[in-house]
């Protein structure tokens, strides 16, 4: 079950431009078995199963947002993650919006005051070897973006490796 931290590929749907100003970016690597999944089953095999503790800190989390008159996911949207069949760009996937879709990638995110964000789940075939890479980038606009990637990066950077290691152990990638 190897996750491993990796460059932002070049070949995915994130601005380069955007890439290279980014004030926070990683991206994680991590082995894909299901390689006939798509897209959208990835990112959910990914992203729909947070633990119950997970999703209330969350919740937590976006309450104080709103208080600030930030955009950010209801209660209810984190607690029953909504599904669809279909997805297109400028509908949400989850909780974010979708800014680029195409068969082998995701990009979802949110524009707020203080920081932009963007999150990849892109799906690569390496011969009989698959692989799927979760990078985020964040552009922040003020202090407040940057006070607040202070304090959420560690547990951004452990959150996300942790939601691979489960999707892994599951079977769900």
């Amino acid at each position: 079950m190897s996750i491993e931290a990796c460059g932002i590929p070049s070949s995915g749907a994130l601005d380069r431009e955007l890439v290279e100003a980014a004030y926070f970016r990683d991206a994680y690597c991590a082995p894909l078995r299901r390689q006939h999944a798509d897209i959208i089953e990835i990112f959910f095999a990914i992203f729909a199963h947070h633990p119950k503790w997970m999703k209330m800190a969350l919740v937590a989390r976006n309450r104080l947002a709103l208080s600030c008159g930030l955009d950010a996911p209801t209660a209810s949207e984190i607690m029953n993650l909504p599904v669809k069949s279909s997805y297109a760009v400028g509908e949400k996937i989850g909780v974010w919006p979708i800014f680029a879709l195409t068969p082998n990638e995701v990009v979802a995110g949110r524009n707020n005051k203080h920081l932009d964000f963007r999150l990849s789940v892109l799906k690569k075939s390496e011969g009989e070897n698959g692989s799927v890479v979760v990078s985020t980038i964040c552009n922040v606009h003020n202090g407040l973006g940057k006070v607040y990637l202070f304090f959420i990066v560690p547990f951004h950077r452990w959150g996300v490796r942790l939601l691979l290691s489960r999707a892994i152990g599951a079977g769900r990638l």
